[in-house]
């Protein structure tokens, strides 16, 4: 008797979990959705029940579950604007309120992509303040994701929308906000920023098993390293990106790098394989990945300038990518600098001019492109300043130059005309090789005359 009824109910419940219409969380009231495109939405229900999906800006679709109960529709919508409903009819029937149209970006990376407006205990953001008091903008909305990690790919994260307001900016990703504010207020459209990080995160962590069986000295993990979740290879694209694979987006901002530090030397090839391999999942073409260069800290022994030369190379090889060089606001003694306003505008720098044809403004800092010898001198070109390199009238520093010995020493630079310098010290009568800022603690000395800084690099590749 007891076995029938437990059967019973074991199929009321399953009976009762099929008829429930569900949506994933970011589905939800206050969302943003890409304007201008045939957006996805995905939910469950009974097998075999046809969905329909109604937005009152006058498109509508639908669709039937498959056998296992899984759905998913694209709808057309229109020109930016809102606030729209959205209306999801199958067993049940689901409102979502509040809905606008908009410009949509996924924003992931560690700690200081994580790093909120209001800071962190020890390390406050500047303009925490006022940027909070002045903050009130229903055009501005944010999705931040729990963090979890798992090994097997999840269908779901935890997490809401919610508008800029004093009440909710405070607790906002830094970089993130200042990016999505930036965009607002020169495209004035709504713009909606999906943010999942994790502090202390490895690239490796964030990319699928598949695309990183292709390199033999990672070990695919058979468990999550309870000590370093954040750091267990695809155990936070499993649980953190997957599930966002197919909403309707315009592009994706990253900042992270740090905990790569130490395996810089294939920090380019896992870069490339993981914007390429979230590109192909999107199924959006190449759409824009910009992402922000670590800056200079007390890494110790370990040398940071190789990891930001490997962003650097990433940023110039591969398509449809921008860096925002952040050499002139790091801070020796905090991992987290506190210029995150910086940050998030030279992000927005390179999407308003690359995607949004703003025209007139630069996006870039100087990028060393070539040298020549000249006797006992080096002479340095650089593209990406149009009107010309500057140091603003203080001394160039942070310059060294070596011979065949590949002993550097420090080197006096001179600009000589508008995309030139000239490298030289007395202790190197050949030289054969530049360095600029190609250590851990530096300050930058090298800007455009629009005040954005150049990268660190070097003109050689001797292993050190």
């Amino acid at each position: 008797m007891f076995k029938k009824i437990f059967f019973f109910l074991f199929i009321v419940a399953i009976g009762n979990s099929y008829s429930q219409t569900k949506l994933a969380s970011f589905f939800s009231d206050h969302m943003v959705l890409q304007q201008n495109t045939a957006v996805s939405i995905w939910g469950k229900d009974k097998p075999k029940t046809t969905i329909k999906v109604v937005g009152n800006w006058g498109q509508k679709a639908k669709v039937k579950t498959d056998k296992q109960g899984n759905w998913k529709l694209k709808i057309q919508t229109p020109t930016a604007g809102g606030p729209y409903t959205l209306v999801i009819e199958g067993n049940q029937k689901i409102l979502l309120k509040d809905v606008m149209i908009g410009e949509v970006w996924l924003c992931s990376g560690q700690s200081n992509m994580r790093m909120p407006i209001k800071g962190y205990t020890n390390q406050p953001i500047n303009e925490s303040q006022e940027t909070i008091l002045n903050s009130e903008n229903t055009n501005i909305r944010m999705f931040q994701t729990e963090m979890n990690a798992s090994l097997t790919p999840l269908e779901d994260v935890k997490g809401n929308w919610k508008s800029a307001s004093p009440e909710n900016v405070g607790d906002f990703s830094a970089t993130a906000y200042f990016f999505g504010r930036k965009l607002q207020s020169i495209l004035k459209v709504p713009v909606g920023l999906i943010v999942t990080c994790w502090g202390g995160s490895s690239a490796e962590a964030w990319m699928d098993k598949e695309t990183l069986s292709q390199y033999k000295f990672i070990e695919l993990p058979s468990k999550i390293d309870l000590k370093r979740k954040q750091q267990t290879p695809t155990a936070l694209y499993n649980a953190m990106l997957y599930p966002f694979i197919g909403y309707g987006i315009k592009g994706a901002i990253w900042y992270q790098g740090e905990a790569n530090r130490e395996r810089a030397n294939n920090y380019n090839n896992l870069m490339t394989s993981l914007i390429s391999s979230w590109r192909t999942q999107w199924n959006q073409g190449d759409f824009p990945f910009y992402f922000a260069q670590i800056a200079p800290y007390n890494y110790g022994k370990t040398n940071s300038a190789y990891l930001r030369e490997a962003q650097l190379k990433t940023s110039l090889t591969l398509n449809n990518t921008g860096m925002a060089v952040t050499l002139d606001i790091g801070d020796c003694n905090f991992i987290h600098p506190k210029e995150k306003k910086t940050v998030g505008q030279r992000l927005a720098y390179w999407a308003l001019s690359k995607n949004y044809d703003v025209k007139g403004i630069e996006y870039s800092g100087p990028v060393y492109t070539s040298m020549k010898l000249q006797l006992n001198k080096i002479e340095l070109k650089f593209n990406n300043a149009p009107n010309g390199i500057s140091s603003f009238g203080k001394e160039l520093t942070n310059f060294e130059i070596a011979g065949k010995d590949k002993v550097f020493y420090p080197a006096k630079a001179i600009i000589k005309r508008n995309n030139c310098l000239q490298v030289s010290s007395d202790k190197v009568q050949q030289p054969i090789a530049v360095r600029y800022a190609f250590k851990n603690c530096v300050e930058a000395s090298l800007f455009s005359t629009s005040g954005l800084p150049a990268s660190s690099f070097r003109t050689d590749s001797w292993v050190d």
